[in-house]
Parts: structure tokens; sequence; C-alpha cells
């Protein structure tokens, strides 16, 4: 899936979205598919996602980040869902972006989300830190002297410091050949995501949730003034520990949901009011 991806490549996509509409009802979509196969894993007890051509990974392309972030800021919230959860059920965001600063990027939390970061050829030597991390320039990572086409560095889980790498120059009859070579072998999402994206949005406030989801919040708005156990939330639920565990986590970061005491939970008081 793109956001602004050429469409030379479209023959390989699962879906292609250009406008801003079509952008956030896909990284909408792409929270679905997230969510159905975290609940599934937590009913099966599995850790993490296995891509195999049956149940593939999932891929979300978004060219110029920053032009969603000003046309399409009703995304950038499924954007940065898909980015901080993504990992354990094989959904990936990747985002290209002239020059990311945290305003360009939405000013949320995504830009901390990226794992794995490339760094092109920069023209201002502060964009080193910005994009590879802070104190990359100083430990002498000169992204501004690049001195031939294609040279970047990358920066991933795993090393403690950037890598030296080269890319090459793809003409369109690359991308053409490319193309059709796997545009019949490219695998479609598996029998679950695709229920996932048939099913009735649930939309709770504005926001898109599961039902699972809206149960948590529901109990959460719902608990007394000592709050709720997280066993007893999974009760609610139906969900596993590092389900609600999880959940609980995500919504207490973005001030929906607070810690009363050890172990017992209940809505934020804005969120009740």
């Amino acid at each position: 899936m793109s956001y602004l991806n050429p469409q030379s490549w479209e023959s390989c996509l699962a879906r292609l979205a250009t406008t801003p509409t079509e952008a956030a009802a896909l990284l909408r979509d792409g929270v679905r598919v997230l969510d159905a196969r975290a609940e599934a894993m937590s009913r099966s007890g599995s850790r993490v996602w296995e891509p195999s051509p049956r149940s593939p990974a999932l891929v979300i392309v978004v060219d110029e980040y920053a032009e969603l972030v000003e046309q399409a800021p009703g995304a950038v919230e499924a954007a940065e869902s898909i980015a901080r959860r993504g990992r354990a059920v094989a959904t990936t965001l990747l985002g290209a972006n002239q020059r990311p600063t945290q305003k360009s990027m939405g000013g949320g939390a995504l830009r901390s989300q990226m794992s794995v970061r490339i760094c092109l050829r920069v023209r201002e030597r502060r964009d080193v830190d910005l994009i590879l991390d802070k104190g990359m320039l100083g430990a002498g990572w000169h992204a501004h002297t690049l001195d031939a086409p294609g040279k970047f560095y990358i920066f991933g889980d795993g090393h403690t410091q950037p890598r030296r790498a080269r890319g090459y120059l793809v003409t369109d009859d690359d991308v053409q050949t490319t193309a059709a070579r796997y545009a019949e072998s490219r695998p479609g999402l598996d029998e679950l995501s695709e229920k996932a994206l048939t099913e009735p949005e649930v939309v709770v406030e504005g926001e898109i949730v599961t039902q699972p989801e809206m149960t948590l919040q529901m109990a959460l708005r719902d608990a007394p003034d000592d709050g709720l156990t997280v066993p007893e939330l999974m009760h609610f639920t139906g969900m596993r520990r590092t389900w609600v565990y999880d959940r609980l986590q995500n919504l207490a970061s973005d001030g929906r949901a607070q810690q009363v005491s050890r172990g017992h939970w209940r809505a934020a008081d804005e969120d009740i009011s």
C-alpha cells in the first residue's frame, strides 16, 4: 500500500492511495489489520506474527510524509499506531520525508518509533542528528559530505552506529520490468486480515476502535474510584494479559487512562468528564 508512490509500481501493490482521503482510509485499514492480528495472537498465546505466503507481512509505504501531515492530519494518529504497535504483528510503516522534523512528522511520537533510519546526503550539518539520532554528527557521521550518487547511511536495530551503504539508479525501464516480474507473485492478505477490513467500523468519539478496545475503554470509564485490576479487565474484554497491558500503556501515554494504585486502573479524569 502507498500514499504518493509512483503509479508505475501499482501492479505490485495491493492498494494505492493518491488523495488525502484515500490515504487516511488506507492507514485506518492498516490499524484494523494490526488490531485483528493482535487479538488473534492474544487468544492463541503467540508472541509474534510469522510472515509466510499464506500469512504475509503488511508493508505500508508513505512517500513525502510531510504532505500527509498537512493534507490528511486525521491519518497521522493511525500512522503512529502502526509505527508503535506494528512490529510484533508484521505490520510495517515505511515513511519517506525530505526533512523529518517533529513538526513535519505530525508533532507526535512517530519519529521516535522509526527504528530503521536511512540518511541520504543532506545539505545542512544539523540534519545528520535530525535523521540518524542525536550525537551522530559529532561522532563523525558526516552525511553532508557524502561524495557520490547513491551513498547513504543506514542505522537500525541491533547496531550501535550507522553503516555505510550505496544504492544505484533505478530507471523507469527497471521499474516496469520489476513490477511485471513480481505482480503475479505478491501474496494477498490472509483471511483474518481480509475479514477485519470487511467488518463494520466501530466509532467512539470520532476514533475507530475494535470491539475489545471499546469494551476496555468502557470498563475503565465505569471503574470505581479505586480502579479495576488487570485480571478484571481481562475478564471483561476476553483478551490475554499482554494485550490488556499493551492497551493500558497506550491509553496512559495518550492521557486517557491512569493507574490509581499498583495494578489498578481507571479512565483518566478528563476522559471520564
